[in-house]
């Protein structure tokens, strides 16, 4: 039976809203959505349901800690703060929702976890993952995208509008993605080292206009995993390609995922 649902979940100590579309995880697999640096469950928006639909597979959306409308972080956060997302929270979301079979689609900071997840968890219900706009290392024009982000966070209703989509976490969710990226620490951040770990299939998506990162980064996910790899440099394309060539994007995700059940 297909189902839509919403709720808040207990995982690894928080809660968590989370969104499930399609089947449930005894019917089908299960797509699962990691939002990026300043995202959120609500912030995907008819993503997961369009492509839930198209593969009749389940699809389930959450906020991590900090974000949206889940439960609080305390703040400065370690530089290796994505670490325990993808191998503590992440697997404790899957055993909360029962989740058997998974392909992690992460945005930006969310394909850094999936990259993680699959490279250290040695979670046998990780079968594939999906990364768009995801970094394994710091670039000169990373620091310069969020040095600009917090520019506009000074001078302009930045604020405001992530308020609509975090309300009592929109400061914590800024800042801790923001300060930790610009100290001076973070830039020694890699986890290039986990790349061979990743067994499982992979398409690495950027766009071409990436303010926050280059091809290198793609480049150096593709050449890294153990598991085969496709690359995908999406023209006229910025940081969210799942908006900005949502067509394209999609039909490649859907098609990706398609190819592992034949």
């Amino acid at each position: 039976m297909s189902t839509i649902t919403e709720g808040v979940l207990t995982a690894a100590g928080h809660r968590l809203e989370y969104r499930w579309h399609g089947p449930a995880p005894k019917e089908a697999s299960t797509l699962v959505f990691l939002h990026e640096g300043l995202g959120c469950r609500d912030l995907w928006k008819d993503v997961p349901a369009d492509l839930s639909a198209r593969l009749g597979m389940g699809a389930l959306v959450y906020s991590r800690p900090g974000y949206g409308g889940s439960s609080g972080i305390t703040l400065p956060r370690s530089t290796d703060y994505l670490t325990p997302e993808a191998l503590e929270v992440l697997p404790a979301v899957l055993d909360a929702t029962g989740v058997e079979r998974a392909v992690l689609i992460g945005h930006s900071d969310g394909g850094s976890i999936a990259l993680i997840a699959a490279g250290r968890g040695n979670d046998p219900r990780i079968r594939a993952i999906v990364t768009e706009a995801a970094h394994v290392f710091v670039e000169d024009v990373t620091l310069a995208g969020i040095s600009e982000a917090r520019t506009a966070w000074e001078t302009t209703n930045l604020r405001e509008k992530l308020a609509r989509w975090h309300g009592a976490n929109t400061d914590t969710a800024f800042h801790g993605w923001n300060d930790t990226w610009l100290t001076d620490a973070y830039a020694a951040w890699n986890i290039e080292d986990v790349l061979p770990g990743v067994t499982v299939p992979s398409l690495v998506i950027q766009g071409e206009g990436d303010q926050y990162g280059t091809e290198a980064q793609v480049d150096a996910i593709v050449s890294g995993v153990s598991g085969p790899a496709e690359k995908l440099m999406v023209p006229d394309c910025g940081h969210v390609p799942h908006f900005e060539q949502r067509a394209r994007v999609l039909d490649a995700i859907a098609a990706f995922v398609e190819a592992l059940r034949t």
